[in-house]
């Protein structure tokens, strides 16, 4: 006898679940399947998660596949069962291909592959349906994107767009997903937008998917002009849409933590704020060379920005931008100081400078510093006037973190979105426009005639 052991979460069981395990029994003659409890779950970053426990069990009960269902309890635990079973094939999603081949020591390994275009579920919970997500844009983001999207319950890839088709057509190979032709057609087949395309297209891209009727999720920063977020907000507002941007940080545990702290007064009242926020990028990348639309600030600037405005508010009575350019008069390094009535606050961003890319919050009983590189926070400390007066706090922060935006923009299409907390506001996201605005207008892009006309045609 051959037996075989699988493992998922199973949640808002769908045809892409039959048929992996459907797949998963042909391999052998007696089938395992593990079902992940909640606590599980969550401890290995899995979010979203709809149906209990029971109802996830009984729905793969009921496929008739499985010749005994077990609990999946503990990290580690797989490696146990394979030697506690005696099982000769281990099968998984093509999803993990690569992360379970450790096991091929005990066992065979089998990465079976995803379902195309599931667009349904086979048990629903009331109205809940899996939603199929359109991704636009095939740069590095979305190679991030696709992976941390599996660990959100509740959302499947559908397909992708790309004008540049063998782009598109290598993305949609690497995750048995269809590349389309046009956006339109792309827009038809599915009911989110993930927008992930050059910052010059999100205007036209983000608008487009609103006027079809769907949810939009677009990475940062959303569009360059404040009249422009405000002309997407209210479109999306008029149509009943979620319309989120995508700057990962705003989304995280600790962050929500970090803010919760600094609300409640823990450091007294906040005076200063100093974000910082740099890399060393490749000097052929799209960054350093897009003399347009490329550079250290329209890159990073939402990042550093966003802590202060969170914060600070949106009411700064000044501002004021310095950056240091390359020879193509593309900013290597910009600084912004921002004066508020009782405060200031510094953020800085680069692609030719390294420095210490920490985030410290100044109050009037203590401090909050968040060691680089903040953006992915994970852990934060409070200090006071007493050197060894120090607070120690942790929340987790899994793989690249879009997980936690995914997560939240799923949230937000509740029956009653406008209800609901945001972590990052429409009114803050216009902000950011606004400030990119205001850079651009300090800093103008030094173009030539014929990249002038480039991009008016763009």
């Amino acid at each position: 006898m051959t037996k075989v052991i699988t493992y998922g979460t199973f949640d808002l069981f769908h045809e892409g679940h039959y048929r992996l395990l459907q797949r998963a029994k042909e391999l052998g003659d007696y089938l395992i399947v593990g079902v992940t409890t909640e606590s599980f779950d969550k401890a290995r970053g899995k979010l979203n998660v709809v149906d209990p426990l029971m109802t996830r069990i009984e729905n793969v009960r009921k496929t008739g596949f499985a010749d005994k269902i077990i609990i999946e309890e503990v990290q580690g635990q797989k490696f146990s069962d394979i030697k506690k079973y005696g099982i000769d094939i281990f099968a998984i999603g093509s999803d993990w291909r690569g992360k379970f081949d450790y096991l091929k020591e005990y066992c065979k390994v089998v990465y079976l592959e995803r379902t195309k275009d599931v667009s349904s579920t086979m048990l629903r919970e009331k109205m809940r349906h899996i939603q199929r997500i359109g991704v636009i844009g095939t740069g590095r983001i979305t190679n991030r994107f696709m992976p941390e999207a599996t660990r959100v319950s509740g959302v499947n890839h559908q397909g992708v767009y790309n004008p540049h088709k063998a782009s598109a057509e290598r993305l949609a190979k690497d995750w048995g997903i269809q590349a389309y032709d046009t956006v339109e057609e792309l827009f038809d087949d599915v009911d989110l937008v993930y927008v992930a395309a050059p910052h010059q297209y999100h205007y036209d891209y983000v608008k487009a998917a609103l006027e079809h009727g769907k949810h939009v999720l677009c990475e940062k920063p959303m569009v360059l002009q404040k009249a422009q977020a405000e002309e997407l907000y209210a479109l999306a507002a008029k149509k009943n849409l979620v319309l989120m941007e995508g700057i990962k940080t705003c989304y995280c545990p600790c962050f929500h933590k970090l803010l919760g702290i600094v609300m409640s007064g823990r450091i007294g009242t906040v005076r200063n704020i100093e974000a910082c926020f740099t890399k060393l990028e490749n000097p052929e990348s799209r960054e350093l060379t897009d003399r347009r639309f490329g550079g250290s600030f329209r890159e990073l600037g939402s990042y550093v920005l966003m802590p202060i405005l969170k914060i600070f508010g949106l009411d700064y009575e000044d501002i004021r931008f310095e950056s240091i350019d390359d020879e193509n008069g593309i900013d290597q390094f910009t600084k912004v100081s921002l004066r508020y009535k009782n405060g200031f606050a510094t953020a800085t961003c680069g692609l030719g400078v390294k420095s210490d890319g920490r985030l410290l919050i100044s109050g009037t009983t203590g401090y909050i510093v968040v060691p680089a590189p903040w953006w992915l926070m994970s852990y934060f400390e409070i200090h006071r006037e007493d050197p060894n007066d120090i607070e120690r706090f942790s929340e987790p922060y899994l793989d690249s973190g879009l997980r936690y935006e995914i997560s939240e923009f799923l949230h937000r299409l509740d029956e009653h979105p406008e209800s609901q907390e945001k972590s990052l506001s429409d009114q803050e996201s216009i902000a950011l426009a606004g400030l990119m605005e205001k850079f651009n207008e300090v800093h103008p892009p030094k173009v030539d005639a014929a990249e002038e006309e480039k991009g008016t045609k763009a």
